[in-house]
Parts: C-alpha cells; sequence; structure tokens
C-alpha cells in the first residue's frame, strides 16, 4: 500500500494538481453564473472545466504507448473533439423566444471554461488562471457597465403586453404603483369582469429595455401581492 502511494504521489501529483486547479477555476466563473440565476450554475461549470481537463490530460498522456507503436496515430483527437462536445451543451442554454434570444452569454462561458480546463491538463496553469480571471472580470464589468453607464436610449427597447386582474376596491393602489414601476405606458385600459364589478382587468402595453423583458417584468410585478391571473408577453411588429 505504501508503494502504491508513493508511486501515486510521485508520478501522478502534478497531475492532481492540474485536475485540482481546475476545478476551482471552474468553480469561480460557475458561482458568478449561479449568483446571476443561470441555467448553467456551478455546478455545470465546475463539470464541464473538469471533465476538459481530464480529456486533455488523457490525450497527452493515455496514449503515450499508441504513438510509440502507431507514429501516424493523433492521439491529440480526443481533446479537439472537447471543442464539438461543448457545442452540444452550449446549444442547449440557448432560448429564442420570438425575436429575442437569451442565453447566449451562458454559452460562452461553457466554451471558455473548456478552454480554461484544457490549458488545466496540458500544464499551462498559469494562462488558465489569467483566462479566468480576465472571463470572471468580463462578466461582472461589463454587467456593471450596461445596467449603470449605458445610456438606455442605446438600448433595444421592446414592447410588452401585460394583463392582470384586481380587486376594485385596491385599482387607485394597484394603479398607482403601477405607474411607479412602468413610467412608459403605451396604451392603458380598464374593465370590470365580473357582474358584481368586484374585480377590474387591466390591459397595459409598457416599453422595456431589459434583453429578457418577459421574466423582467414578472419579477417587478411580484411586489404587487394583490394582482392575480397576471400575463406578460412580447409584443413582435
Amino acid at each position: 500500500m505504501r508503494d502504491f502511494l508513493n508511486y501515486f504521489l510521485t508520478t501522478d501529483l502534478d497531475i492532481l494538481i492540474r485536475i485540482l486547479v481546475s476545478i476551482v477555476l471552474g468553480s469561480m466563473i460557475g458561482f458568478e453564473r449561479e449568483i446571476t440565476n443561470k441555467s448553467a450554475g456551478l455546478r455545470t461549470q465546475i463539470m464541464v472545466c473538469l471533465g476538459s481537463c481530464i480529456f486533455t490530460i488523457l490525450s497527452i498522456y493515455g496514449f503515450s504507448t499508441a504513438v510509440t507503436l502507431y507514429p501516424l496515430g493523433d492521439p491529440a483527437r480526443v481533446a479537439a473533439q472537447i471543442i464539438t462536445g461543448i457545442g452540444f451543451i452550449g446549444a442547449g442554454t440557448v432560448l429564442r423566444q420570438g425575436l429575442t434570444v437569451t442565453g447566449l452569454t451562458t454559452a460562452s462561458t461553457l466554451w471558455i471554461v473548456a478552454a480554461i480546463g484544457m490549458a488545466c491538463g496540458c500544464g499551462k496553469i498559469s494562462i488558465a488562471v489569467i483566462s479566468t480571471i480576465l472571463a470572471v472580470a468580463i462578466l461582472v464589468l461589463i454587467r456593471i457597465f450596461e445596467v449603470r453607464i449605458m445610456p438606455k436610449n442605446l438600448k433595444h427597447l421592446r414592447k410588452v403586453k401585460i394583463s392582470f386582474i384586481c380587486k376594485y376596491s385596491e385599482y387607485e393602489e394597484v394603479y398607482k404603483k403601477f405607474n411607479e414601476i412602468f413610467p412608459e405606458v403605451l396604451d392603458y385600459n380598464h374593465k370590470t369582469v365580473d357582474e358584481e364589478g368586484d374585480s377590474l382587468k387591466i390591459n397595459a402595453k409598457v416599453f422595456c429595455n431589459e434583453k429578457s423583458p418577459v421574466m423582467h417584468i414578472y419579477k417587478q410585478l411580484d411586489d404587487m401581492k394583490t394582482l392575480k391571473s397576471v400575463s406578460v408577453k412580447e409584443i413582435f411588429e
């Protein structure tokens, strides 16, 4: 048993370090995706980075005997197929609703995480670390720039239709709150939905400059607890 441990420590210590580094670096990007509530979060990013690292290690060291026996072979093909495989995983994170496409940034993070894992597998730890720092910085800083610095008139405005039902007695409060949340209202009307006149249905059209306007508006309306039967959809013209 001791001989086995000595063999492992002397032979595979460098490989073990590469694997551990890939987990740490993958978790750094995964954490950023997790706290922003993206589909490919912490576990996904770690697994992609770790898997890419292991495949690259196997591509380098797992076929050393095969290269001697078959000089015309190309063991690097295993690592090369990582890019193709990541393409399938990344495609699963991209969603399209009408003209709105979401998930492209998350798909690109899977791509860069795979590259970082491959760098770890090749032993290029410095490249992997620098790439991770740059990737996290881009994800965080560009988001801050888009939200706080970029003028709203440079963003693409989307039209969204909102329909919901509220009690007649709460209409004034709902109307006031609605105008606070959505200052740019294109159309607004209401009508009773029962014979007693106790409930009102409000239909409105608003502008929204968020990348995912439907989800953003649902979150905004979540504060208005008295609403019921809420419907939000983007208008394509």
